[in-house]
């Protein structure tokens, strides 16, 4: 797993969000964009999270920044996901992995003594010229937004 860090550039990527419609990268130039990568749309840690974005997004928002989801999940899923938490921001479905191998958020997890494959929770912040300016590897899920605007 090679993960970005700062100042390292983010490569171009076009991948479906929850409804169907292409997001690139190219769509954010010029603007500070927040990538929050979570392991699976409607667990409990990521619903938290999320929600805690969906919260504060408009100081999010009021700060400059837009907001993308990613996960493995597909486009049902996401939806599902967005329509029942009204979140303002698209989720991606990046089932074949695009921009989890791009970012470097795939990779060997360890939970309850068992090791396997999986996204690690890991967010981005990224300058209007696509490079990385921030990255928060220790999510804290009640409180993301909070770890963001500091």
């Amino acid at each position: 797993m090679n993960t970005l860090k700062v100042g390292d550039k983010v490569a171009e990527f076009s991948v479906k969000d929850q409804d169907g419609n292409i997001v690139s990268l190219e769509d954010y130039k010029g603007k500070k964009l927040i990538v929050f990568f979570y392991p699976k749309a409607n667990t409990p840690g990521c619903t938290v999270e999320a929600c805690n974005l969906r919260d504060h997004y408009e100081e999010l928002q009021n700060a400059g920044y837009e907001l993308l989801g990613v996960s493995a999940d597909s486009q049902k899923k996401q939806a599902s996901f967005r329509n029942k938490f009204n979140f303002p921001f698209p989720l991606l479905a990046d089932e074949d992995h695009t921009v989890l191998n791009i970012f470097g958020v795939w990779g060997l997890k360890k939970f309850m003594g068992r090791e396997f494959d999986g996204i690690h929770r890991k967010t981005f912040v990224i300058d209007e010229n696509g490079t990385i300016t921030k990255v928060i590897d220790k999510v804290k899920t009640k409180d993301h937004a909070q770890q963001l605007l500091e």
